[in-house]
Formats: structure tokens, sequence, C-alpha cells
């Protein structure tokens, strides 16, 4: 019985003692940097998209498929929370005039975040991230009507997200959603996966 419970304690002062360096991923502390790229994904309608751009017309339909890229560099100050600054191109939503002419809005954004972070393992972490992100939408078109005048918009609001990062140190992969809150009228939705250096 003494024998059992000396192992039982021995075990877990084991575990205790040895949790932090499982949990810590390699290299938790410092600066790094990655390239992505994926797609986007609008989350309104087309009233919605009507009034982002103030153009009075409801005559369109919604393509927003497109590529997305964007680059980050962030400093890791634990292996529970660092900081990151980022630059997006997000792509364009075509507004497809239902008689003659297109319209496309192009948007970009770069800003700061605030990313917690859980090292399931050394290799594996899950993580949450949100910041603000200074954003641009330029409207190039007129849906074939040279009488609309179509606004560029442009703000300051909510960017967050989550996702999953695989340590390989130096080298870092993740996979990633983020949603670009513009205003409510204009939400972008991104899916990217990213390669990335640690320093």
């Amino acid at each position: 019985m003494k024998l059992r419970t000396l192992f039982t304690a021995s075990l877990a002062t084991g575990l205790c003692v040895s949790a932090p360096a499982v949990l810590a991923a390699p290299n938790a502390e410092g600066l790094y940097l990655g390239l992505g790229t994926g797609f986007s994904s609008l989350e309104n309608d087309r009233d919605d998209v009507d009034n982002f751009i103030e153009s009075g017309s409801e005559d369109f339909n919604v393509d927003d498929d497109d590529n997305v890229f964007k680059g980050f560099v962030g400093y890791e100050i634990n292996p529970y929370f660092a900081t990151e600054l980022f630059y997006a191109d997000l792509g364009h939503t075509r507004l497809k005039g239902n008689d003659i002419g297109n319209t496309d809005l192009e948007s970009n954004a770069y800003g700061v975040n605030v990313v917690g972070q859980l090292p399931v393992t050394p290799w594996f972490t899950a993580f949450a991230k949100a910041g603000l992100a200074k954003w641009e939408t330029d409207v190039d078109g007129n849906l074939g009507d040279a009488n609309l005048d179509l606004k560029d918009n442009d703000g300051t609001d909510p960017v967050y997200g989550v996702g999953a990062q695989f340590n390989f140190d130096p080298f870092l992969v993740r996979a990633e959603y983020e949603r670009y809150d513009m205003d409510s009228d204009y939400q972008i939705d991104t899916f990217t996966a990213s390669a990335g250096l640690r320093f």
C-alpha cells in the first residue's frame, strides 16, 4: 500500500514538474513573421452592400469569391500571449449589373491584434485574436449607369479570429478564420493558411 502511494505521489509530482515543459512551444518568446493566402466571403446581402456604397440601386448581383493575401509580424511575449501587426489584401467583391456593367469593391486593411495562445503540445497551438483594422474599400465602376455616384469607404473597426498553429521550430504553419467587421453593412470573412519563421 505504501509502495502504491509512493508511486502515485511520485507520478503526480513528475507530471506537475513536466507539464510546463510539455505545454510550452519551442522558442516561446521572440519575433516571428509570416505570409499567407486564402479566400474571402462577404457576410452581407445585396441591400446591405447597396447601403455601404450609397448607390441607390439594387439592380445587381453580388459575387464575393476572391483570393486573400496577408502578411504579419508578431512578437511572442510568452507561450500564452503575443501581439501582431498585419496587412491584408481582402480581394474584391464584384457587383454584376443585371443590365450592363460591373463594379468592383476592392478592400484592404492593416492594423494590430492581441493574440491569446493555448500551447496544447510543443508542436500544436490553438489561438484567438482581437484587434483593430484600418480599412479602405475602393469602388471602381458604376453598374453601367453613369448617373450612379458610388462611394469609396474607409474606417477603423474591430477584427477578430481563431486559428491553429503547427510549430516546426524555427518554422510555423497556421490556418485561421478572421472577420473584418467594417460596419454593419459590410463584413468580410477570410479563411487563410500561412507559413512563417521564428527568430
